[in-house]
């Protein structure tokens, strides 16, 4: 099979997935570890496989409108536009401490002095084209601000660049679904955006990428959102409740991940603590709809025992058929592996390099993914719910 990157297809894809009602693209938050997802999408692209939907939170909802924001043969090329505006290279002093520690035969505390050393100058510094900090900062409980000017850094920088690398009247008129999650500051609520139900504007996918205290709120209609990872940092439930009459396939693709190694010191804990709390729950969520779906299956076979001269007219059973009414689903659960050098700053850490590695990775699970040609396969009726976790697979 041969790519041609430039024209953004494939000669001949490597399955037929024409079967599926529905191929969504569901895209976890998680700052600077979002090249991941990109060299995800690349890894379908070569494939010739196009996601029909994307759903995502944060910096998952950023690459939505990077992929959804352009035409087919010019995603990967937008995509590594942003991602190239938003990260940078290693600075000289960076280089000088890394270049003495190599030098000594310590290549991994290299890397990590590396790494580190980015992700603090993006505390300092901001990311030009992403944030910026906030000269001056409200005195507590004594300079009362709204939401939206509330927080230590200054996402107007983003507003740009998401204009630069996505065309937003593509995004609410294309042939792509569009999700993105957020919560109601006031009322705690989780709300999703979605093309099909109004006009997208660049101001949504802000929204969902708010993450307090850093950023600011933003005001839509009135009121104020957050990050969607505060409350779910991934759409996935979303995106399997409306699974009912039609096949799915879904690519999930997660940034944190639940499992880890027992912490050592402090800055292990806070690792951690961020990799269980923004993992979601993905597997939770999982079990939860594939039991639901076993339930459905069970009540699909007692109405087949019923005769079909006592179902007419009644209310109850056809409230039965509607829970029975289930399409099969198919999930691909990818989850970004930390690299050794990675620490409880790792999504904050923006250099050149790292976001390379990052998507490169993505890019070979993917691959790696689709060896398992059988599991493009839609799932027997009797199943109806079958989960893939690749990383276990490796």
């Amino acid at each position: 099979m041969a790519y041609d990157a430039k024209a953004g297809r494939v000669d001949k894809p490597i399955a037929d997935v024409s079967a599926y009602g529905e191929i969504a693209l569901v895209l976890q938050g998680g700052g600077a570890l979002g090249s991941y997802q990109a060299g995800v999408f690349q890894g379908l692209a070569e494939a010739g496989i196009e996601p029909s939907w994307i759903a995502g939170i944060s910096i998952g909802a950023l690459n939505t409108a990077i992929i959804a924001g352009n035409a087919p043969e010019n995603r990967l090329a937008a995509l590594r536009g942003f991602w190239e505006a938003i990260s940078r290279p290693e600075d000289h002093l960076g280089l000088a401490g890394s270049m003495m520690l190599k030098s000594m035969g310590l290549d991994a505390a290299a890397r990590r002095l590396s790494s580190g050393w980015s992700a603090l100058r993006t505390i300092w510094e901001g990311q030009g084209e992403f944030f910026l900090p906030v000269r001056h900062l409200p005195f507590a409980a004594l300079d009362r601000k709204p939401p939206s000017e509330v927080s230590y850094y200054d996402t107007t920088p983003l507003l740009a660049t998401l204009e630069r690398f996505a065309d937003f009247g593509r995004i609410n008129n294309g042939d792509i679904r569009v999700s993105v999650g957020a919560v109601n500051v006031r009322d705690g609520n989780f709300s999703y955006f979605d093309n099909r139900e109004i006009k997208l504007e660049p101001r949504h996918f802000l929204a969902s990428g708010a993450l307090p205290p850093a950023f600011p709120a933003v005001e839509i209609d009135g009121e104020y959102y957050w990050d969607g990872g505060i409350v779910s940092n991934t759409p996935l439930i979303e995106v399997l409740r409306e699974a009912r009459e039609k096949d799915v396939l879904v690519f999930q693709v997660d940034l944190w991940s639940a499992r880890g190694r027992l912490p050592g010191d402090h800055a292990d804990v806070e690792e951690r603590l961020k990799d269980i709390r923004y993992s979601s729950k993905t597997r939770a969520i999982t079990d939860m709809m594939g039991e639901r779906r076993r339930r459905a299956h069970v009540v699909q076979e007692l109405l087949s025992l019923i005769p079909p001269d006592m179902q007419a007219n009644n209310d109850v059973l056809e409230k039965a058929r509607a829970i029975a009414t289930l399409g099969t689903v198919n999930i691909f659960h990818l989850i970004y592996q930390n690299k050794s050098f990675e620490g409880y700053y790792k999504d904050a850490e923006f250099s050149r390099a790292t976001m390379l590695e990052h998507w490169a990775s993505g890019l070979k699970d993917m691959q790696d993914s689709l060896q398992y040609r059988d599991w493009l396969d839609i799932p027997g009726r009797d199943v109806g719910f079958v989960t893939h976790d690749v990383h276990r697979h490796r």
